[in-house]
């Protein structure tokens, strides 16, 4: 992973079922996201996705190399900008912005993630840490 080096998913869909396996599994059962009658008279009209799903989603489509990428080290200053309703799709635009030496063979790999619906409009912000096997870099050949 290289500072500045772009990248973008696939999208996926976000589905009435999707939403009520996140409520079960987590049991976040807010009526907003689980209630079709009572999320129509709300803020929003209609139910949507739990912010947390959207983030787990754009983690699972990322397509982490498993002989590079270790681990998902920290997810920070997640910002969910706009509501995800049922049917939305949602995909990651983003960047590499830092990396970082942990060890000799390990390094951090920061990541800035843009979520985005099928519009192109904004739905989550967040930084995403990796941690990531080193690629060693040839010593240079003198001649």
């Amino acid at each position: 992973m290289n500072v500045g080096e772009r990248f973008t998913t696939a999208a996926q869909s976000i589905s009435e079922a999707d939403v009520a396996a996140f409520a079960a599994l987590t049991g976040d059962e807010h009526p907003q996201h689980t209630d079709p009658s009572w999320s129509a008279s709300s803020r929003f009209g209609e139910q949507i996705a739990h912010g947390l799903l959207v983030l787990s989603f754009a983690s699972g489509l990322m397509s982490y190399d498993p002989e590079r990428v270790i681990a998902l080290r920290r997810v920070r200053d997640a910002v969910f900008k706009a509501p995800v309703k049922i049917g939305d799709s949602v995909r990651v635009a983003g960047m590499v912005s830092a990396v970082r030496p942990i060890d000799e063979e390990t390094e951090l790999a920061e990541c800035r993630w843009r979520v985005l619906n099928q519009d192109d409009r904004l739905v989550v912000l967040a930084t995403v840490e990796l941690v990531c096997r080193r690629v060693p870099v040839p010593e240079p050949v003198l001649i």
